[in-house]
């Protein structure tokens, strides 16, 4: 008996290394999709115009009193990146972007609150259960069965007899996977898995790029809320002005109804941007995992866009951090796999079977000597006849076309991750220049509007000048929240982009 054993065990280890052998199937290769050594170089008519952006960015206006220069606040815009040679971008991190601790926070709730990443990980659950199962398939089965009971039975001429079993096993099961259909499976089971982990990474990068540019759109409406208020606030006064004017016989009651007009354009804007303000944080609410309801505020708009880093290109192996590239990277490892599934399937399929225990018509002597049964099989199944589905050459072609189609769907894949940063770099540069241009446009209406006021009141020009510049202005402060709130998402879509990652994000 312990020869047996011996012999078995040595003939397990040999059929194990057997089945380690080889596996019928393409192995994968990484498609060849070319990436470029440097990135879309600027335009010329933008480098003719790189001085004149600059001088928009540092130069001060000397006709002006001291302080006044500028729109809002200071300029701190970094230019140096944006004319560097190297790839700034080697380090781009979110906290780069965002430094508004308000705004951090709200990401880091989203992360742990929102209900679709919530979905995203209990589907990260089942796919890795499908895979410890599909492992497990590799393993023989081992089943311990036990019977204990009374049977009565006729043997020929003894006529009948009864008599108490007790029998009690050990059943083994294995499938040898010779051809590799078991290892290819769990390695298809396993790029799934690995694919739903970068959905969830997809996922979340896409929330942090939805949250920050909700809250960027919040601050935008906020300020914009007050810059209608100031206006209004600004021709109320003009208008209580031009009354006072008209009492005094100074002006003709036409000045006066422009005036009363004048007033109730930023008035509608206000209660516009009001509803703006409440739909952006209910809308941020939801993302973060909350009920509607007001949002916290960190920095303002204009401080945030001023903080902003440009730089002059990302290095293109940063692409394959992005999770869609590397998900559908994943999703054509596994179809590739499955070709070896499928060509396996229709190959001979080899069991082996043993059963050992002990059988015994008394329990006293159960387990004891010569009561030791066993049986032992090696068995061979070929598939012939499949009730007339199709043959192995067809569910090999349809695994094969699978793969093609998965190849080219990574593919283009990496050629719109290509496109992307492309489009971003080019409006982050663009957006940061045409947000310099309206800030000096902002700052000279500004200006303009005071010497209009100013000359109204002295009598020596019109109301006409005076609306013109109360109108040129209004509409340039709201542009350059437009512009302020462009760069900022400009810059969001950079970062989203090269699949920057978020610190303390589930790994």
């Amino acid at each position: 008996m312990r020869r047996v054993a011996v012999l078995a065990a040595g003939a397990l280890i040999a059929l194990t290394a057997l089945t380690g052998a080889c596996a019928v199937g393409p192995g994968y290769h990484r498609s060849g999709v070319g990436m470029p050594d440097g990135w879309r170089p600027r335009a010329a008519s933008e480098d003719s115009l790189r001085a004149f952006y600059d001088s928009l960015r540092t130069s001060r206006d000397t006709l002006l009193p001291a302080g006044t220069d500028t729109a809002r606040v200071p300029f701190r815009y970094d230019t140096t990146s944006s004319r560097s040679g190297g790839d700034s971008g080697a380090t781009l991190r979110w906290l780069d972007l965002i430094q508004d601790s308000v705004l951090r926070q709200l990401v880091d709730t989203s992360l742990r609150q929102n209900r679709d990443v919530r979905t995203a990980l209990a589907v990260i659950d089942e796919f890795r259960a499908q895979y410890r199962a599909t492992r497990g398939a590799l393993l023989p089965d081992l089943t311990a069965n036990g019977q204990a009971g009374r049977s009565r039975a006729v043997f020929g001429s003894f006529g009948a007899q009864t008599f108490d079993v007790y029998k009690a096993t050990a059943d083994l099961s294995w499938e040898l996977d010779l051809w590799g259909r078991l290892r290819r499976g769990t390695s298809a089971a396993r790029s799934d898995l690995l694919a739903r982990e970068e959905d969830r990474r997809a996922l979340q990068l896409s929330l942090i790029g939805d949250v920050t540019t909700a809250y960027f759109d919040l601050r935008a409406a906020d300020l914009n809320l007050a810059i209608a208020r100031r206006t209004l606030d600004s021709r109320r006064q003009t208008l209580a002005l031009a009354r006072r004017r008209l009492d005094q016989g100074l002006i003709s009651e036409l000045d006066v109804r422009q005036f009363e007009a004048e007033v109730a354009s930023p008035a509608a804007s206000v209660a516009d941007f009001e509803r703006q303000v409440a739909q952006q944080e209910n809308a941020l609410s939801v993302l973060v995992g909350r009920n509607p309801g007001a949002i916290a505020r960190g920095r303002s708009l204009t401080e945030m866009a001023a903080l902003i880093p440009v730089p002059a290109g990302v290095p293109s192996g940063l692409l394959a951090n992005r999770p869609d590239v590397r998900g559908a990277e994943a999703t054509l490892r596994a179809a590739t796999a499955r070709i070896g599934v499928a060509q396996a399937a229709f190959l001979p399929t080899f069991t082996i079977t043993g059963q050992y225990g002990s059988q015994s018509t008394e329990f006293s002597k159960w387990f004891g000597s010569g009561t030791n049964i066993w049986q032992a099989f090696a068995g061979v199944s070929i598939p012939l006849f499949n009730q007339g589905r199709p043959g192995a050459g067809e569910q090999v072609n349809i695994a094969r076309a699978r793969a093609a189609q998965e190849r080219s769907r990574y593919e283009q894949t990496v050629l719109v991750a290509l496109r992307e940063v492309e489009d971003a770099l080019v409006g982050l540069r663009t957006a940061q220049d045409r947000t310099a241009a309206q800030e000096r446009q902002v700052i000279a209406l500004r200006r303009a509007l005071e010497l209009a006021d100013l000359r109204y009141q002295n009598g020596v020009s019109s109301y006409l000048d005076v609306l013109d510049a109360q109108r040129g202005l209004f509409g340039a402060e709201l542009a350059l929240t437009q512009a302020e709130r462009d760069q900022l998402v400009a810059g969001v879509q950079l970062y989203q982009a090269v699949g920057a990652g978020w610190p303390g994000a589930v790994d």
